[in-house]
């Protein structure tokens, strides 16, 4: 505005030197942005420079613990320990699975084939088939209506080889 204002009025030099100032004000503005960002990038760095000592301290830490416990445990022991927490883990799982069994039995639920089996028979009811009442008046077939095959002759001279075998 300053600068508008000598230019109105002739004031060349005026407006000259102002126009430099605020040449010379934009650059501070824009080198203060430049090192304003580079303060928060160094900040930035900082931070994790102290997560990174963290960190190595914290593994340092964790290095001598597990070198301390390597010193009081062998792998012998340890895949010892690991076996037994196998097999209890195996005794456990079969000691819930038999008492859940009995609670069932107990309690008189029925197990997931019955109840399959129920809502399957009641399916079969709704669409009006009846499997049982079919099946008993299915005819059936007697054992004289099949011939007599090599396998049942064979049969027979394996059963009486073996008698023999015995009586000797």
């Amino acid at each position: 505005m300053d600068i508008k204002k000598a230019a109105k009025q002739g004031n060349k030099q005026l407006a000259t030197m102002l126009a430099k100032q605020l040449i010379g004000v934009r650059k501070q503005m824009t080198r203060s942005r430049g090192i304003s960002s580079k303060l928060v990038a160094v900040g930035a760095q900082t931070t994790a420079m102290q997560s990174n000592v963290g960190m190595a301290q914290a593994m340092s830490s964790a290095t001598r613990t597990m070198a301390s416990v390597n010193a009081q445990m062998t792998p012998a022991d340890l895949q010892q320990t690991m076996q037994q927490f196998g097999m209890e883990s195996a005794k456990m799982d079969m000691t819930e699975e038999i008492m859940t069994e009995t609670l069932d039995d107990a309690l008189g639920e029925e197990s997931d084939e019955e109840q399959s089996e129920a809502i399957m028979n009641q399916v079969l009811d709704e669409i009006g088939i009846e499997v049982a009442g079919k099946m008993a008046a299915a005819p059936r077939a007697h054992a004289s209506a099949f011939p007599k095959t090599k396998d049942a002759d064979a049969t027979k001279d394996l059963e009486a080889q073996l008698a023999r075998l015995k009586a000797t």
